[in-house]
C-alpha cells in the first residue's frame, strides 16, 4: 500500500511531493551564521492500512506555523516603529486587532518602559463597557492611556460635551459629528505625543477600502506622519486564535455577539440575534457571519450615510482629506471683529448702532467654507461686522441670536431688533445685499 501511495504521488506531483508526505519533516535555511534546520513534527503521514491521514491535525498545525509567522511578522515591525522613531504612538479603539498589538506591545516591553505611548479616542457615544475595559486592561498591562475627547470638553464629560456640541450633533451632520468627537480629537493626540510613527490596526481583511494596505505608509493626516499596520496581513480568523492562544484580554461585547466595537448608537451584533459569540476564549454559534472577508466591520456605522447618499464605511479618521481639520479659530485677521461674551455681545445689540454679527463655530465646514467670503465682505460693510464663537455660548445665541445651527448671520437693528440672515448662499455680495436690505439708521 506504501508503494503505491509513493508511486501515485510521483506521478502526480513528481520525486519531490513525496517529501510532503513524510511522517516528520525539517526546513533547512541559510543565516549568517551559517545553516539551521528546523525540525517539527508533522500530521502529514501517509499512514498504514489501518490509519488515514490526519486533516483535522494538519489544518492545526498549518495555522500554528501561520500564526507564528505573523506574529513575528508583526513584532518586527513594532520594533521598527518604536525602536526606529522617536514618538510611536498606538491609537487604541479596543476592538479585536488592538488587543492583539496591546498584548504584542506589552510582551516587547514597550508599554511599561513607555517607549510606546497609547492613546484613546473618547466620542462621549461609546458603548460603557468600553472606557471600562480600558481600566481593565491598563492595571493588567501597567500602562496609561492618554484619552482625548471634543475640544473644550473635560474628559468624561457628557453634559459638558451636550452643552457645547449639542447631544443631536451626529444626527445633525454626521460629517461635522466625525470632525468634533473623532477626527479633531485623534489629530490634537497625536500632535500633543508629537507622533512620529502612529500604529493601528487595519487590515486588508476588513475590506475593499483597505485592501491594498501594508505594513508600513505614510498617513493622510498629520502632515504625513510614518503610519505602521502591524497586523496589516492578518485575517479576522488569525486575530481570534491569537487572542485564544494567549488567552489575551478583550473586549466584553465580543461575547454578546459584536464582532467588533465602535459608537453604541449606530454598532450592532452580527447576526443581529447575536447567536455567534467569542466566549471563554471560544466562539458560540457559526463563526462564518464574523470571519467572512470585510465581514469584522459589517456591524459598524448602521443606519448612518455620508452626505452624497453612499453609504458610511469609515469614521473620517482613515481617509484623504482628514488632515482638513480644525486646529485654529476663524477670522483671526482683517476686519471682522471679535466679540469675547456674552456680557459684550448684548451691549451689541443693545448699542442702538447697527451690525452685522455671524455667530459661528470654528469645528463647522459650513463656517470655515464662508471663512474667506465673509472676511471679504467685512472689508468694505458699511457697518461694524462682528464674529461670535456660539459653541460655547449655546443658550445665549439660542436666545438672542437666532441660533439653532451653525453659522447664524444676524443684522442687528438700531431699535435692538435681530434679523437673521436665512440664506444658504455666503457669498461677499449675498451678504452686502442682506445688509443694504435694511434701511441705515440715522445719527
Amino acid at each position: 500500500m506504501k508503494a503505491y501511495a509513493a508511486a501515485v504521488a510521483t506521478v502526480l506531483f513528481g520525486a519531490s511531493a513525496i517529501t510532503a508526505f513524510a511522517p516528520s519533516a525539517s526546513i533547512t535555511t541559510r543565516t549568517n551564521g551559517g545553516v539551521a534546520t528546523t525540525k517539527f513534527s508533522s500530521a502529514l503521514g501517509m499512514a498504514d492500512d489501518e490509519k488515514v491521514f490526519d486533516q483535522e491535525a494538519y489544518i492545526a498545525e498549518s495555522k500554528e506555523m501561520r500564526l507564528k509567522y505573523l506574529e513575528e511578522q508583526a513584532m518586527f515591525s513594532l520594533k521598527i516603529a518604536v525602536e526606529n522613531y522617536g514618538n510611536a504612538v498606538f491609537p487604541n479603539a479596543m476592538i479585536a486587532g488592538d488587543v492583539v498589538i496591546t498584548h504584542l506591545l506589552h510582551r516587547m516591553g514597550y508599554l511599561k518602559d513607555g517607549a510606546a505611548k497609547v492613546m484613546v479616542v473618547d466620542t462621549f457615544h461609546l458603548f460603557p463597557e468600553t472606557m471600562d475595559f480600558l481600566r481593565e486592561i491598563e492595571e493588567f498591562y501597567g500602562f496609561k492611556a492618554e484619552v482625548f475627547c471634543a475640544e473644550g470638553v473635560p474628559v468624561g464629560d457628557k453634559a459638558g460635551y451636550d452643552a457645547k456640541y449639542g447631544a443631536n450633533l451626529w444626527k445633525e451632520d454626521i460629517e461635522q459629528y466625525d470632525k468634533v468627537c473623532k477626527v479633531e480629537p485623534f489629530q490634537r493626540g497625536l500632535k500633543t505625543l508629537n507622533t512620529d510613527c502612529m500604529i493601528n490596526g487595519r487590515t486588508r481583511w476588513q475590506g475593499f477600502e483597505r485592501a491594498w494596505i501594508d505594513q508600513f505608509e505614510n498617513a493622510p493626516i498629520g502632515g504625513g506622519l510614518a503610519k505602521c499596520n502591524p497586523i496589516a496581513y492578518w485575517t479576522l480568523e488569525d486575530t481570534f486564535d491569537y487572542i485564544a492562544k494567549y488567552e489575551v484580554p478583550h473586549h466584553p461585547l465580543h461575547a454578546q455577539g459584536y464582532p467588533s466595537i465602535g459608537d453604541a448608537k449606530d454598532t450592532i451584533p452580527i447576526p443581529e440575534d447575536g447567536s455567534t459569540k467569542f466566549v471563554n476564549f471560544k466562539f458560540e454559534g457559526d463563526k462564518t457571519p464574523w470571519l467572512d472577508y470585510a465581514s469584522e466591520r459589517k456591524g459598524r456605522f448602521v443606519g448612518l450615510a455620508n452626505k452624497d447618499g453612499s453609504t458610511k464605511t469609515e469614521c473620517g479618521i482613515h481617509v484623504a482629506g482628514a488632515e482638513q481639520t480644525f486646529d485654529r479659530d476663524l477670522w483671526e485677521e482683517g476686519a471682522v471683529k471679535n466679540i469675547a461674551s456674552t456680557d459684550e455681545a448684548a451691549e451689541i445689540i443693545g448699542s442702538g448702532k447697527e451690525a452685522i454679527v455671524a455667530v459661528y463655530a470654528p469645528w463647522c465646514q459650513f463656517c470655515q467654507g464662508m471663512e474667506d467670503e465673509f472676511a471679504k465682505y467685512a472689508e468694505s460693510a458699511g457697518v461694524p461686522v462682528y464674529k461670535f464663537r456660539g459653541d460655547e455660548e449655546r443658550d445665549f445665541v439660542q436666545a438672542s441670536l437666532n441660533t439653532e445651527s451653525f453659522p447664524t448671520v444676524n443684522f442687528i437693528k438700531a431699535d435692538g431688533s435681530v434679523v437673521k440672515y436665512d440664506s444658504e448662499a455666503r457669498s461677499a455680495d449675498d451678504f452686502a445685499t442682506f445688509e443694504k436690505s435694511f434701511e441705515k439708521s440715522t445719527a
